[in-house]
């Protein structure tokens, strides 16, 4: 199953879902729905809301309270995009300008402020504890990550557990959260509910992993971004881990050298060391270990087309290296 077979299983509730968004992004202020539209119409593949639908489907959900949560979602990692885009200063995302290059810093900031609260009023329709409490966890814990991940910046002794803690809370949460809701809202016993949070967890992982490995083998017409992003911000991912891990004395200079002063103009001389050392492999078999973990936390919901499409979201995951 591709992506686009894997979407049409849920399109009518996608379309709901979508129109959701759009309500939410309007405002008689015209910059909110201009800046907010710049990015929700710029491409993203809507990863989150996709898990929330597939998942309620899967767990044979018959209310409408995941249509609101798929929203939330979408909405917070949106937000997300904006304030990391800003503290990049990243100048492209899927391949168009970022809304801080166009409207500038305190704009991206405070309309990823504005859909943040919007979210929050999404997820109070809910009006379940259980799920108000796994949203309010999750994004906590999505904004210690990101913290996280700026105190780590230009460190190039992170090493890989603390690397995996990040990239968990950074990525992995908001994808253990849209598979768990509809498990929780369609009352599923607590093995089930565990077992997909934990293919959302795993899956996010997974996602994180080859986004990782794209800022290093990638063209910017493939992945939106500009190659050698990661290493200009000084952000120590798993390839660089493992380079570092298996480079001689003066490869490993130049990686640390690079990551300490966040030197793009190493990229190529950097990229040699990745290649020579098999990181991008080495971090590819990472990401399919997750995707493995992934599947077999399936198994614990009932066989349909939704537990297959989930699956094979899984395998898209990783697809994307090729």
């Amino acid at each position: 199953m591709d992506l686009a077979s894997i979407q049409a299983l849920v399109k009518a509730d996608f379309d709901k879902v979508n129109s959701l968004i759009a309500h939410c992004l309007h405002s008689d202020i015209p910059l909110i729905p201009k800046l907010a539209k710049h990015l929700i119409d710029s491409g993203g593949k809507r990863l989150r809301p996709l898990i929330v639908l597939l998942s309620a489907s899967a767990c044979n959900y018959q209310g409408q309270a995941h249509l609101p949560l798929a929203a939330t979602l979408e909405l917070i990692h949106t937000a997300t995009l904006l304030h990391d885009d800003v503290i990049d200063s990243s100048m492209l995302r899927r391949g168009k300008k970022t809304a801080n290059s166009l409207w500038g810093n305190s704009a991206s900031i405070l309309v990823g402020d504005l859909l943040y609260s919007r979210a929050f009023q999404l997820m109070v329709q809910v009006n379940n504890r259980r799920v108000l409490q796994s949203l309010a966890d999750a994004t906590n814990t999505l904004a210690q990550s990101e913290i996280l991940q700026l105190v780590n910046c230009h460190n190039p002794d992170l090493d890989q557990p603390h690397y995996l803690k990040i990239i968990e809370g950074k990525t992995g949460i908001l994808f253990s959260v849209a598979a768990q809701q509809a498990a929780i809202l369609a009352e599923r016993s607590e093995i089930e509910v565990t077992a997909i949070s934990n293919y959302g967890l795993h899956l996010g992982i997974a996602f994180q992993l080859i986004d990782d490995t794209l800022d290093y083998t990638g063209s910017t017409n493939r992945t939106g971004k500009t190659k050698g992003d990661d290493l200009a911000e000084g952000k120590t991912t798993l390839p660089l881990i493992h380079a570092l891990q298996h480079a001689d004395k003066k490869q490993a200079h130049v990686i640390r050298d690079a990551i300490v002063k966040g030197k793009r103009e190493s990229l190529d001389a950097v990229i040699d060391v990745i290649k020579s050392t098999h990181a991008i492999d080495y971090t590819y078999n990472c990401a399919a270990e997750h995707v493995e973990k992934a599947k077999v936390n399936l198994q614990a919901i009932p066989a349909s087309s939704w537990r297959q499409a989930l699956a094979a979201l899984a395998e898209f995951a990783i697809t994307r290296h090729h």
